[in-house]
């Protein structure tokens, strides 16, 4: 359950085909933003991995805190302000 909704949270895998690293945060990055019209997404949070090691994932977006449920949805190690 987490505290700012006092609701269970679930996470949800979506296992998708890149060639390498970049083109896999890539293509996440796309896919979050391709669901920003829904509710549950955390834009902030996308994550990749290689296939067989799911537990050496990969940060996507910078997802620094902005208040609230925002986040910075600018790639990681970005330059400049934060953006949610």
């Amino acid at each position: 359950m987490t505290a700012a909704t006092g609701r269970e949270r679930y996470v949800v895998h979506l296992t998708v085909a890149a060639d390498d690293l970049p083109a896999a945060r890539l293509l996440a990055r796309a896919i979050g933003r391709s669901l920003a019209f829904l509710p549950e997404p955390v834009l902030g949070e996308p994550t990749a991995s290689e296939e067989g090691a799911p537990d050496a994932q990969h940060q996507v977006c910078c997802d620094r805190r902005l208040g609230g449920r925002r986040r910075c949805v600018r790639r990681v190690g970005h330059a400049g302000g934060y953006t949610s």
